[in-house]
């Protein structure tokens, strides 16, 4: 099946409007960044969350730890995507054990992501929080997993697909919709 652009939701503009807002989310509802790290999921997810810190910084003065996520490994469909998976490593370089963790992911979809994601970070230590924060929701869980901090809600049909497409990993800025033509 080959895929084409159905709809362009966020441009780079955008996508940066997007981040701020969610920083300033994250320092409202937890009264400050005392405790807090972020943990961004890879790769894109890594990658916002260290735009995500650098928003905070500039809103509260502080510096916010940030650290990246390879769920690769906790994945439960680990055998149907590759016989030889390649595995990044995982960058936690701070004890997690009592802080407020935001853990950051480009697109929510069945929540499969996520549930790894929280299996590796448990692994870590025991946080007193863990919330969620995604660029793009597009629905069809099939966890009950909900993010406490949402860019952009966007009604998708199954066989459609989500990309982010960001300046690290794709030298444009972008978030797409994805249709499928047979």
């Amino acid at each position: 099946m080959n895929f084409s652009i159905k709809s362009r939701v966020l441009d780079a503009e955008g996508i940066k409007r997007t981040i701020q807002r969610i920083a300033h989310e994250i320092v409202e509802k937890n009264q400050g960044v005392e405790n807090l790290v972020i943990i961004g999921i890879k790769s894109r997810g890594a990658y916002l969350a260290e735009r995500i810190a650098k928003n905070i910084k500039e809103i509260e003065g502080k510096e916010v730890p940030v650290g990246a996520l390879d769920i690769t490994l906790y994945r439960d469909d680990l055998t149907e995507i590759s016989d030889h998976p390649i595995v990044h490593s995982t960058e936690i370089n701070f004890d997690i054990t009592g802080k407020k963790i935001i853990l950051v992911d480009d697109v929510l979809f069945t929540g499969r992501t996520i549930r790894c994601a929280l299996d590796e970070l448990i692994d870590f230590g025991r946080p007193s929080s863990i919330q969620l924060a995604v660029l793009i929701d597009r629905g069809h869980r099939e966890l009950p997993i909900r993010p406490d901090y949402i860019g952009k809600n966007i009604p998708t049909a199954r066989k459609e697909s989500v990309e982010v497409r960001l300046n690290e990993t794709d030298k444009l800025e972008e978030v797409v919709v994805m249709a499928g033509n047979e």
